[in-house]
């Protein structure tokens, strides 16, 4: 479809939407035992400048729900929106397979160089920074680095405008907020921020 009839509020809606149930499926996967034997760190334990790489809450166990469940969240999601007449991209099943599992792929990969940061920083895996303009900007990065990921990640599948950017990076923020506050009920993580 060419990106002057596609509708970037609807573009935005199916990429979110995807995101939202992967999220759930993610988060359902983490709240189960099955899911700790697939703790294992992406960064294998090594280190730079004597501190850990990402640190013991990135690992393996975040990319196998989430990479297969916004895949195919994005091709019923997609399939839906393309029968109700809405102006979505691609047209095919395994585009839009292709395309939620590279977005979901990318949403991983985005949170990695904000870890980077924060272990260099002696910032603790799951703590906020000690000086108060530290966790201000850590809160910030938090809530965008994986929706650039994954916007990033999106835009090597389908064409991408500035206004879908602009409705992804409006909207999936706060919802990134509400599964890091469902995932600290659950007891996935430390604290809810």
């Amino acid at each position: 479809m060419e990106s002057a009839a596609l509708s970037p509020l609807a573009c935005a809606g199916l990429l979110v939407g995807s995101f939202v149930i992967g999220g759930a499926c993610q988060s359902a996967w983490f709240a189960h035992p099955l899911s700790k034997r697939f703790t294992r760190p992406l960064d294998g334990g090594r280190t730079f400048r004597g501190r850990r790489l990402f640190g013991n809450n990135k690992t393996t166990r975040g990319f196998v729900v989430i990479v297969p469940a916004t895949a195919l969240a994005m091709a019923g999601l997609g399939t839906a929106a393309q029968r109700l007449g809405l102006a979505v991209w691609p047209s095919t099943l395994s585009g839009l397979l292709l395309l939620g599992a590279v977005a979901a792929l990318g949403l991983m990969l985005g949170e990695l160089p904000n870890s980077f940061v924060k272990r260099q920083l002696d910032v603790e895996p799951g703590a906020p920074p000690k000086h108060r303009l530290g966790r201000v900007i850590s809160a910030v990065a938090d809530r965008l680095d994986s929706v650039v990921g994954a916007l990033v990640g999106a835009s090597l599948v389908v064409e991408l405008s500035w206004e879908t950017a602009f409705f992804c990076l409006l909207i999936g923020p706060p919802i990134h907020g509400l599964f890091s506050v469902l995932l600290w009920v659950l007891g996935v993580k430390k604290r809810a921020g």
